[in-house]
């Protein structure tokens, strides 16, 4: 059994301000300021909310017109390369190297991120290989695995040269369950120690790992906080009805629907106000009214 370890540091992260306009005109990040400290912080909104303009930023692949980027001290906006040195980062998309074998592949971006040392570098590699299942896969080459597999391998590179900050853009898109869960699992185990940011469109995975969470649409932080208490400041607003498809356009007219999905063939809209309209029953809320009153811009 191989054995990862992590430095025991308190780090923080803080955005303040932040801003980035694209040529096209796109206002992709919109005076966005946060503070992130150890742990899971799920970074939650639709495809083009700007979460992965916000990712690219953080970790220097694109410069902000305005505002700062403090990490452990240092702004990391007018030193560049600070943040790198602790860095771990899962995009969405990544190539890897054709005809090059997995455990070489990591080996290599091992050296690549500092680890000198050949014993600790074969020690963490398949430490890696081992936590994200893909020892027994250690010597196939890494461009004929599978979309998840290939997923797992660059969770493992991003946790190469135990970095103090690890950024994973949609990490669990195109996952089966089994695999999701192990990923997740695995993220559990390190967040105690290390900032992670998760960025997704999937409420699911912040509901299981996030202790503290931000909701962003259209390049702004429109809610942040602890989901528990996110989910509290709606309770006794949310009421549930089943009705027939062709009445939605009549409820949605009258009341703040916030979401509709058709469950065993009925459809089931939730409505988010303070007092009980007729012929719906209350529910309890969930991190899904959460957020879909959060998009809509909704307040009780």
């Amino acid at each position: 059994m191989y054995c990862l370890k992590f430095n025991h540091n308190m780090n923080q992260l803080s955005i303040k301000n932040l801003g980035k306009t694209y040529s096209t005109g796109v206002k992709a990040i919109n005076n966005v300021s946060l503070e992130i400290g150890n742990g899971i912080f799920g970074l939650l909104g639709p495809n083009g909310a700007g979460k992965s303009s916000l990712m690219k930023t953080i970790v220097g692949l694109q410069p902000a017109d305005s505002g700062a980027i403090i990490f452990n001290g240092e702004d990391v906006l007018t030193n560049t390369t600070f943040i790198k040195k602790y860095l771990g980062f899962l995009p969405q998309d990544f190539g890897v190297y054709p005809k090059i074998s997995a455990y070489d592949l990591l080996t290599h971006m091992a050296i690549l991120k500092g680890v000198t040392n050949a014993a600790e570098r074969k020690d963490q590699v398949l430490a890696l290989l081992e936590k994200v299942n893909l020892f027994q896969h250690r010597k196939k080459e890494v461009y004929t695995f599978s979309g998840g597999m290939r997923q797992r391998f660059g969770v493992a590179q991003a946790l190469l040269g135990n970095p103090q900050i690890v950024i994973v853009d949609e990490p669990t898109a195109g996952l089966d369950p089994e695999e999701r869960n192990r990923f997740n699992n695995l993220l559990s185990e390190i967040g105690t120690e290390i900032i992670i940011i998760l960025s997704t469109h999937l409420v699911e995975d912040v509901r299981n790992l996030c202790a503290k969470m931000a909701v962003m649409n259209n390049g702004t932080v429109l809610a942040c906080g602890d989901p528990a208490c996110l989910i509290r400041e709606l309770d006794g607003k949310i009421w549930q009805k089943q009705i027939a498809k062709s009445e939605l356009e009549h409820y949605k007219s009258d009341l703040h629907v916030i979401s509709s999905q058709f469950i065993a063939g009925k459809m089931n809209i939730h409505v988010l106000t303070d007092k009980q309209p007729v012929n719906f029953q209350p529910i309890a809320p969930t991190l899904e009214d959460v957020y879909f009153a959060t998009l809509n811009q909704v307040k009780a």
